[in-house]
């Protein structure tokens, strides 16, 4: 539908995500590059054009470029950031002496920052100030968008224009973006989504049931609410597809990364050993279990499925010990 605009977009993250994302520029007309440090990423597309670490499944067309150098990705009229949200902040760093003020900063990156407890706009705000910022997230597996599956999202930014700009340089009849000017709505809602997939995950391992995971995406949709509109967030943005489409997508398959996490350490399987048999795939929700547990507490929010994982994970608290006293909270009323 957007075949021939003139559109030239970067990217900076050669892992699954920024990978589909130069793919779905491609296939919507846009002249694409794609920065990545990884030398084996590079040259895995260079010479086969697969991404064999990331994204096997997908062929990128021979006019999908690839570099190492960060200064040319940031020659284009749109900049993407789709790395780990944990070097979000060093890869702003990287690029504020060559970026434009003129080139907008679009956010692929789901997290809270840790340490600073910082959005993911809010850290790139603090470095690239004058650079107009747009935010894409929504129940958006890299594998099925890329190979051109009925996808959807969420694309929020303050600026209608640069909506109708990112809606022609990345959207497609496959692909199809929706309009929200709630940047932290659309922001929470990706990030406490991969907290509560860990909890899915773990009430998997430990064999309770679909009922105590009905009940936990339900229960956590809540804490991502609360959390959301203690930030100024519309509640409306947590029913659409960047708050409850992505909790539903995250924890209803082992696809998700994060599900999957969930499951061994329900099955009893140490932190530290899990993430070393995983190797390079980032696991968003273990960062965002302590940085969301410590933002609810600054803004006095209740959130007990993500606490109840922060003390799994960082506390060594015993996953039994942990579920007993979620199941003896006080009775109270749905809200």
């Amino acid at each position: 539908m957007n075949a021939g605009n003139n559109y030239r977009v970067g990217i900076i993250g050669g892992g699954a995500w920024g990978t589909a994302l130069s793919v779905l520029a491609n296939r919507a007309g846009s002249a694409v590059m794609l920065g990545t440090r990884n030398i084996n990423v590079i040259q895995s597309i260079a010479e086969r054009r697969i991404n064999d670490i990331y994204l096997p499944s997908v062929f990128l067309t021979p006019d999908i470029q690839i570099t190492d150098k960060f200064g040319d990705v940031c020659q284009n009229d749109i900049l993407i950031l789709a790395v780990p949200s944990h070097i979000l902040r060093s890869v702003c760093i990287t690029v504020s002496d060559t970026l434009s003020v003129d080139v907008p900063v679009v956010i692929a990156s789901k997290g809270i920052e840790r340490g600073s407890l910082m959005l993911m706009s809010e850290v790139v705000h603090s470095i690239l100030p004058k650079n107009q910022i747009g935010i894409i997230s929504g129940p958006n597996f890299a594998d099925e968008a890329a190979r051109g599956l009925p996808t959807a999202t969420t694309i929020a930014c303050a600026n209608p224009s640069l909506w109708d700009m990112l809606m022609y340089a990345i959207g497609g009849r496959l692909f199809r973006p929706y309009m929200t000017t709630d940047i932290v709505g659309t922001q929470i809602g990706g990030a406490i989504k991969n907290v509560i997939a860990i909890a899915c995950g773990i009430a998997i391992g430990k064999n309770f049931g679909e009922n105590a995971r009905a009940a936990l995406v339900t229960r956590g949709f809540t804490e991502m609410a609360r959390l959301a509109l203690a930030k100024g967030a519309s509640y409306e943005t947590l029913t659409g597809l960047s708050g409850l489409g992505d909790l539903i997508l995250t924890c209803g398959s082992t696809k998700s990364r994060n599900l999957s996490f969930g499951i061994a350490v329900g099955q009893g399987k140490p932190k530290e050993e899990i993430l070393l048999e995983r190797g390079r795939s980032a696991t968003e929700g273990i960062i965002a279990a302590e940085s969301a547990s410590k933002l609810a507490r600054k803004f006095n929010v209740s959130m007990p499925i993500t606490d109840a994982v922060y003390r799994i994970l960082y506390e060594n608290a015993l996953v039994d010990e942990v579920i007993a006293e979620l199941l003896e909270r006080p009775f109270t009323g749905e809200g």
